[in-house]
């Protein structure tokens, strides 16, 4: 299994279970036990009154909805407990039987639509404490918690709902009748079709949940077929710290920061381009894309890419800068942020684009007449034609002609009509380039 060989496959998956609340591993060994071994490459197995590991399958005697073969709505497991179980992990061993198909609910989601479309519904749930309980022949556990748990900058930090669970609450009829009227509300939204994710568990799938913040559900099953999931309860705490251990590696870091360059050409990116008729993001992967069309070696094309890196600058920008008359040094600062993880035949090309310019406008007597307005702006924040000397002193850069060839794609790449791959199209080669080594 990959997911147990490759550091970089295991941060992917700890990072989607934080991210997203889940994450899908497949043809993990279908032995029993096997769940365990899967919880213990991240953290701890969390027993309960259920043992170290459960079984999902139909019982002569259940105590549980969940060993029948009944249907089962979205739910938090365990929100009798206080702390509630944080993972949950299912491991699928047999799965033959007709309906027994999963579900999936992000929690959170439902939770902020709830505070969008009903606020008072929503107050109403994070301050009402409810008695949920558990007990059979050998157990009693109780926790008052509230349904949406927040935090002091109302951030939601935790889902609490299951039905099947819930004891009586003592309030006020007044008070009653809001909780209950919230709470139904909450419940119709959990059910709307846009949030369910449906799948089917096969042999050899195990998932692993955010247990507050997902809520799982599970189809109806023909009780005399197959069905055998095993389960077990972990915690985020030690995903989390496995986690940051992982991201000490430099392969896993290097992904990273790559993953962090994808979101700042979504996000920024999607930002206009200093008088342009394209966008940052198009300007940047339509210069990768003249580069590759030349035959540039790769070095070269993830230069043309990344070349305008240093105008993403947070909350005051560099394209800000530079439409205030201030030079933001762009090609220094995006060189600069990138020789942790690129050698210098990325980052000097990058680092020289912007000298580029200026030095075709003091060699090349018709380059200034091709340059568009905007680009005739910033000329002259950057400085204006090279002088002599400084001519002289580009000629000598070892990577003066690389520079000169970024410049020029840098040039070309501002049209609005022209077919633009994705950034996605770009990431191997990118990866292929990273210094992963110290």
């Amino acid at each position: 299994m990959e997911y147990l060989s490759d550091p970089v496959v295991e941060a992917r998956v700890l990072e989607s279970v934080l991210g997203l609340g889940f994450a899908l591993l497949r043809e993990v060994p279908c032995r029993e036990g096997q769940v365990l071994e899967v919880a213990e490459t991240f953290g701890y197995v969390r027993e309960t009154n259920y043992g170290r590991l459960f079984d999902v399958r139909v019982e002569p005697d259940p105590n549980n909805l969940a060993f029948t073969g009944a249907r089962i709505t979205p739910h938090t497991d365990n929100p009798y407990r206080d702390p509630v179980p944080t993972l949950q992990l299912l491991h699928c061993l047999t799965n033959a039987a007709a309906g027994g198909d999963s579900g999936l609910v992000d929690g959170f989601k439902a939770a902020a639509l709830l505070r969008a479309e009903g606020p008072e519904a929503f107050a109403v749930l994070t301050r009402t404490p409810v008695p949920f309980r558990f007990r059979d022949a050998h157990t009693e556990l109780a926790a008052d918690r509230p349904l949406i748990d927040v935090d002091g900058l109302g951030r939601i930090r935790e889902v609490r709902f299951n039905n099947r669970s819930i004891g009586t609450l003592l309030l006020p009829a007044g008070e009653l009748e809001s909780f209950y009227r919230a709470y139904r509300t909450f419940a119709e939204i959990t059910l709307r079709p846009e949030l369910q994710l449906e799948f089917r568990l096969l042999p050899g799938d195990c998932l692993i949940f955010d247990n507050v913040r997902l809520l799982h559900a599970r189809t109806a099953f023909e009780e005399s077929g197959a069905r055998h999931l095993q389960g077990a309860y972990a915690d985020l705490d030690a995903l989390v710290g496995t986690l940051a251990i992982l991201r000490r590696q430099r392969a896993v870091a290097g992904e990273e920061f790559v993953d962090g360059l994808v979101e700042l050409f979504e996000g920024e990116g999607a930002d206009a381009y200093l008088g342009e008729q394209v966008t940052m993001a198009q300007h940047m992967l339509q210069a990768a894309a003249r580069a590759e069309e030349a035959g540039a070696p790769d070095a070269l094309i993830a230069a043309a890419l990344l070349h305008d890196l240093g105008h993403f600058h947070g909350p005051v920008s560099g394209a800000e800068l530079m439409e205030e008359g201030i030079d933001n040094r762009h090609s220094h600062t995006g060189a600069d942020r990138l020789a942790e993880w690129f050698g210098p035949e990325v980052t000097e090309p990058v680092r020289l684009h912007v000298a580029a310019k200026r030095y075709l406008c003091a060699v090349e007597p018709d380059y200034f007449d091709r340059l568009s307005p905007a680009s005739v702006h910033t000329l002259e924040i950057q400085g204006g034609p090279m002088s002599p000397p400084e001519t002289a002193e580009y000629e000598a850069s070892p990577h003066a002609a690389d520079g000169i060839a970024v410049r020029r794609w840098d040039d070309e790449a501002k049209d609005p009509g022209a077919p633009t791959p994705d950034f996605a199209h770009f990431r191997p080669l990118l990866m292929g380039l990273l210094r992963t080594g110290r």
